[in-house]
């Protein structure tokens, strides 16, 4: 998956709104990149059930976090970062990984426990990362890495390197108190970080409307001075614009901004979780009339930038790659036991 900086697809195709062009609508972005952002979104959907199925087969041991519904945020936020621009977030982080362009089947491996994942089958689910992709973890303590987020911002600032971080956590952990200490030392110091909230409209099995004050989440900056946006995160078009505007907001020197994205989770909060809290009913219709994927094939179709057969070739390639990452972590080793004194200490 590449990044803004890194994208082959031509900007002088984009116009400011989608028209009707004859029969073709003409979007806002163009065809390599569309095109680009359908099959990360669909490499994270196919990767995710893949893991779900691992999960119930025994093969994925302790917490696993599904990002099923949720993918047009990561792959339209990714598509406005550069490179060297860092992402840290929660532990629903599946989705991040493979949007900074992280290996399949390291994820999958690491998912599985075995040596050949990220974190050399230590991590698991919540706590691999990788430098190279300035990938700085998924983090189990809910609000955690949001003062880790911050803190990335202000190394950028001290370096003056130009980078930007881009942090995110979800509707529940918008109420931690770490968060609003985060929010007073960004702007105060006015450092280069992007908040996003993933507001998947329930913080484990607690719909947003029943935990928070204000639902509005991003107004959560109005007393900081950090100005905010809400967003539709089951368009990974309109993820990508807003994200343009608040990359450009936080890497010209304004500090921090909010982007609010409204989305949803299928899946229950993690594998154990039945999600009885809310109806089938209501899981279906937002899968129906919302699905960031189906919404981006749609769009894809009716602007001639491909047709069904060529859609289908590449599921069948995703789903392969897949196949191939879950093969990958079947087959790698078992960490060696001595590994548990190796990286827990980094000497100056």
């Amino acid at each position: 998956m590449a990044s803004k900086g890194s994208s082959s697809s031509n900007s002088s195709s984009r116009s400011s709104s989608s028209k009707k062009s004859g029969t073709r609508t003409q979007l806002p972005v163009g065809k390599d990149e569309m095109l680009s952002w359908y099959r990360d979104m669909l490499l994270i959907r196919r990767f995710e059930e893949k893991a779900g199925q691992l999960y119930g087969m025994g093969l994925i041991a302790g917490f696993c976090h599904l990002y099923i519904g949720q993918e047009a945020v990561v792959v339209g936020v990714q598509g406005a970062l550069e490179e060297g621009d860092q992402v840290i977030t929660g532990y629903r982080d599946h989705g991040h990984m493979l949007a900074t362009g992280m290996d399949p089947n390291g994820v999958m491996a690491e998912l599985t426990g075995r040596a050949g994942g990220y974190s050399k089958g230590k991590g698991g689910s919540m706590h691999m990362f990788s430098r190279e992709k300035n990938f700085f973890g998924g983090h189990g303590i809910v609000g955690a890495q949001v003062s880790i987020g911050t803190g990335l911002a202000l190394a950028n600032k001290y370096k003056e390197n130009g980078k930007v971080c881009a942090t995110y956590f979800g509707d529940g952990a918008a109420n931690q108190g770490q968060v609003y200490e985060s929010f007073n030392m960004a702007k105060l110091w006015d450092l280069p970080v992007v908040y996003i909230i993933e507001n998947n409209q329930y913080a484990m099995g607690t719909s947003v409307k029943r935990a928070s004050a204000e639902t509005h989440l991003y107004k959560r900056g109005v007393s900081f001075n950090i100005p905010g946006e809400e967003v539709d995160g089951m368009d990974v078009i309109a993820v990508n614009k807003a994200a343009e505007k608040a990359i450009e907001h936080a890497r010209s020197g304004k500090g921090p901004y909010i982007l609010e994205m409204k989305t949803y989770r299928y899946r229950g909060h993690s594998m154990s979780d039945p999600a009885k809290y809310r109806s089938r009913e209501e899981v279906d219709d937002i899968r129906s009339q919302s699905d960031p994927i189906e919404g981006a094939k749609k769009k894809i179709l009716e602007a001639g930038y491909a047709d069904e057969e060529a859609l289908k070739k590449m599921d069948k390639e995703i789903k392969e790659i897949v196949s191939e990452s879950a093969d990958f972590a079947r087959e790698s080793p078992e960490p060696d036991p001595s590994e548990l004194y190796t990286e827990v200490l980094v000497e100056g």
